[in-house]
């Protein structure tokens, strides 16, 4: 039986021992040190000596986890420049004003929160005194990922500096009026204020990483040189329970993005609790960063803890530290100094002397106030200690306590969340406690006022006179007036519309045979940025590697195993595809980040992410609304779309519904192209309406959402005639009529009006000729480009009918005089065409491919769903035969002959 007491064997039994007696000796030394001090000081032991070990860059696991204590203590702490006085004034004005403003708008019914600020107020105010760079110095400024409900605290430091008035603070969440302010950071609601939308919980760190590594990316690449920007992100502790808050921590590590800080507001209390009731936080987002290879510094304990770590001479405070769960600690925030030193102190006899020596008031002060996050020496020494380190990304743990300052009914409260105000005496007691000149006759009618010591006063010129050497104001989105980017060569586009003759043709080749010709092009080539999730293979791009290179910050330090062929794997340090590997959600990080380069740095780029349609709207639509929200540019491209074009790949695969989920965002213009040489009109029109010259009311904000196919299909010529490239950008135009087409039709007989979109065009006019020939029914084939741009027209024009203007819808007017029903078809679900069916003057029927998707050939999944040529026939049939226009039976006839 094995001895449970033994020491287990190890990977280093698998090396030779060189000195078995030096071995012994050492072990035999540790053995003593537990005997003779106990264990704790032979951990104590073996924990500086790992440490010494890594800080001498000897190769051994990292410790994950430290004590429970501040990793800078008091005596290693640099002193804090400037006037911590003012600074101290100034971060109690806009507690004050944080607070009035959420109590205030409570009135309205509005909402906010309080406690968050409260507790967060000093990470943010020692930032924007000493560290965030603004955007008026040299280079692009600092990016600040500001916490979502800490937006309150934000505001109110904008209204001391005098960027926003007493009338903005009133309209906190209610924006309709105007002059309003968005609830949370909104860019597209306060484009001149906010520059990354974070509420969305996880979204703000996942962005942050990306964005401090497109930093990177656009200064290797010598667009601009960046370098001196710095990325904050300010988090919560229970929004990194989000799986995308830490995905992509490994990213960071690997690529050495020490331009790049997270700063979590340890305040241990999620929205309805304790964040770890049971255990305890901190310590677990330690082990888990440095186990990403992050720097990790823990800012935990004020000032007055210091008299207690002097106390511990045993170590029995550091132990119970490690051992008291979160929730306890709450729990000590809200209770008398008699409870703590019975639960605290009392557990342990060293621990109980020890108490003997503090006073009540002490151990309050302690337990109650002293936070390493809510003194700026401590979080100042945090920060210097991050910008200043090089090789690996920073996370400063600071505690906190929520609902600091707030009072004793709000702090460390599990419902301080949902506290949306303050009574008039508990902001007087909050006045006493903050030393602010506000009078009780300041109060009229029971409303709280605002606070502001004055244009000229010392606080307000010192904020200023700060912000002003660290290059203006902050946060701040800075709109550029950009140049137009030049077009490209029409040369690239006009080579579609011959068509492809004999070869057969899937679209999504032709978006990146497109592709290929627009990064060629001499102005705004280097412009593109290419982002493919370890797919690029799939989607044919291939050979955009040996050309264009696969960014990576480390260039090549390999000899790659296809490096004898053209087209082989080719990395490169300015390498402009960004190949990143099986991540839909880090993609859609990067096309963010780079989609809005245009604000953030001053730089246009254009970025297209293709992606298996199934995994892009289903798996990350929260990402394109933050896209959205952030005033994003470029274009999302849906490969292999559709329900039944991707062989035998099945139901998690099959994407039958993207369109319906991009409909529902304001920003995304989709379009379900069929032809390749609508693919190059669209990508022309988008590249004209968002890096051109803008018509007048034309909003250049927006990305587009195309949907294109791994069918190989022969591409045919535009047609010729006025209005195509019009009806395409717009979403509707007559591909052909029977007569066009060649097809022989009687005089006089039955017409159909069939509108396709994407693949099933080709369906559409299989069915066209098997109408015709076999059942005497004339047809004409429309392309749908885009069925939600066509409902987005209907709408204003709606819209205008009640402002009492003359509007047509442009899908009626495109269907002015078309003779018989009207017939939709695609390869997505019938809601999709459907969006456009009430504007429709003619009889409506639809055909697509609800329910789930199956693994079978193309024809028998098309079969199944009812959308093939065959089917559409039969539809056809049945709509005219309820018109009378053909005899009931042929539907039946046709059924049968067709085997439906």
């Amino acid at each position: 039986m094995t001895d449970p007491n033994a020491i287990q064997p190890s990977a280093l039994d698998q090396l030779p021992d060189r000195d078995p007696e030096e071995t012994a000796e050492w072990q035999a030394s540790l053995d003593a040190v537990a005997r003779e001090a106990g264990p704790h000081r032979a951990a104590y032991l073996m924990r500086r000596t790992l440490e010494r070990a890594e800080a001498g860059g000897i190769a051994l696991p990292k410790l994950l986890e430290t004590d429970y204590v501040n990793t800078i203590p008091t005596s290693a702490e640099p002193a804090l420049p400037g006037d911590p006085e003012l600074e101290a004034r100034i971060t109690a004005w806009n507690r004050w004003n944080a607070a009035a403003m959420v109590t205030r708008g409570s009135k309205h019914g509005v909402g906010g929160h309080i406690a968050t600020f409260a507790s967060a107020a000093w990470l943010y105010e020692t930032g924007f005194n000493h560290f965030f760079k603004g955007k008026e110095g040299d280079g692009s400024g600092d990016q600040l990922y500001i916490q979502g409900h800490a937006s309150p605290g934000i505001y109110a430091r904008a209204f001391l500096d005098g960027r926003l008035t007493e009338q903005h603070l009133d309209n906190f969440r209610q924006e309709a009026g105007g002059n309003g302010l968005p609830s949370y950071p909104h860019p597209r609601r306060l484009p001149w204020m906010w520059e990354f939308p974070t509420v969305s919980m996880g979204l703000g760190p996942l962005s942050a990483i990306y964005q401090a590594r497109f930093n990177r990316y656009l200064t290797n690449r010598g667009i601009k040189d960046v370098s001196a920007s710095h990325v904050w992100a300010f988090l919560g502790d229970g929004e990194m329970d989000e799986p995308e808050s830490t995905a992509a921590l490994a990213l960071a590590s690997r690529e050495q993005l020490d331009n790049l800080t997270f700063v979590i507001n340890c305040n241990l209390q999620r929205l309805d609790g304790p964040v770890r009731a049971n255990f305890k936080i901190v310590q677990e987002l330690e082990a888990q960063f440095r186990g990403a290879g992050w720097n990790v510094i823990k800012t935990l304990w004020g000032t007055a803890w210091d008299e207690l770590f002097a106390l511990d001479t045993t170590g029995a405070l550091v132990r119970r530290l490690r051992e008291v769960p979160d929730a306890q600690v709450q729990t000590y925030q809200t209770r008398d100094a008699a409870y703590i030193r019975e639960d605290f102190f009392g557990k342990d006899p060293a621990l109980a002397e020890m108490a003997k020596l503090l006073s009540d008031d002490k151990i309050l002060e302690c337990f109650h106030l002293s936070r390493g996050g809510h003194e700026a020496s401590k979080v100042y020494a945090a920060y210097k200690a991050a910008v200043e380190h090089k090789g690996a990304p920073t996370v400063i743990l600071a505690q906190t306590v929520k609902g600091h300052t707030l009072g004793e009914g709000f702090a460390s409260k599990n419902a301080n969340h949902q506290m949306k105000k303050l009574t008039v005496d508990e902001f007087k007691a909050m006045r006493d406690r903050l030393d602010l000149p506000i009078k009780d006759s300041d109060f009229v009618d029971g409303v709280v006022p605002y606070g502001h010591p004055g244009a000229d006063s010392p606080e307000v010129r010192y904020l200023q006179e700060r912000r002003a050497a660290l290059g203006g104001p902050a946060p701040a989105r800075r709109t550029h007036a950009l140049p137009a980017l030049p077009a490209p060569a029409e040369k690239a586009f006009a080579s579609f519309d011959k068509g492809s003759g004999s070869q057969n043709v899937a679209t999504t080749m032709a978006f990146v045979r497109l592709i290929k010709d627009l990064v060629r092009d001499k102005e705004t080539g280097k412009r593109w940025v290419p982002i493919v999730p370890d797919e690029a293979r799939t989607f044919g791009m291939e050979s955009l590697f040996p050309s264009l290179g696969i960014y990576s910050p480390k260039g090549q330090t390999y000899e790659p195993v296809d490096r004898d062929q053209l087209m082989y794997y080719k990395e490169a340090k300015n390498g402009q595809i960004l190949n990143e590997g099986i991540t839909e959600a880090g993609s859609m990080a990067d096309f963010i980040a780079a989609s809005t380069s245009y604000a953030t740095h001053g730089e246009a780029m254009i970025p297209f992410y293709i992606f298996y349609s199934m995994f892009g709207w289903q798996r990350t639509a929260d990402q394109m609304w933050q896209l959205g929200d952030q005033l994003g540019r470029g274009f999302l491209i849906g490969a292999t779309a559709g329900r039944t074009t991707l062989t035998g790949e099945g139901l998690q695969h099959a994407d039958g519904h993207s369109p319906v989920i991009a409909a529902t965002n304001p920003a995304a213009l989709t379009y379900d192209p069929a032809f390749a040489y609508e693919v190059a009109v669209i990508v022309r029109e988008g590249l004209r309406r968002m890096y051109g010259e803008a018509k007048p009311g034309e909003d250049q904000n927006v990305f587009y959402y195309l949907t294109v196919y791994n069918e190989p299909l022969p591409q045919p010529a535009k047609p010729q005639g006025l209005g195509i490239d019009e009806g395409i950008v717009k979403g509707l135009y007559r591909f052909n009529t029977a007569e066009s087409a060649g097809i022989a039709v009687a005089a006089g007989a039955p017409r159909i009006q069939l509108l396709g979109s994407g693949t099933a065009i080709h369906w559409a006019l299989k069915a066209q000729k098997l109408l015709a020939e076999e059942w005497g029914v004339a047809a004409d084939v429309w392309s749908a480009t885009s069925w939600t741009e066509l409902r987005r027209d209907a709408l204003e024009a709606d819209a205008a009918l009640l402002r009492g203007e003359d509007r047509v819808p442009y899908v009626r007017q495109a269907l002015q005089g078309a003779e018989g029903p009207v017939l939709a078809v695609s390869d997505y679900m019938r809601q999709v065409p459907d969006q456009i069916a009430q504007w429709i003057e003619q009889d409506w029927s639809s055909l697509g491919a609800d329910g789930f998707g199956l693994s079978d050939t193309r024809e028998a999944a098309r079969r199944h769903f009812g959308v093939d040529a065959e089917s559409i026939v039969v539809a056809a049939l049945a709509q005219l035969a309820r018109r009378g226009e053909v005899k009931a039976t042929a539907v039946k006839e046709a059924r049968e002959k067709y085997g439906l």
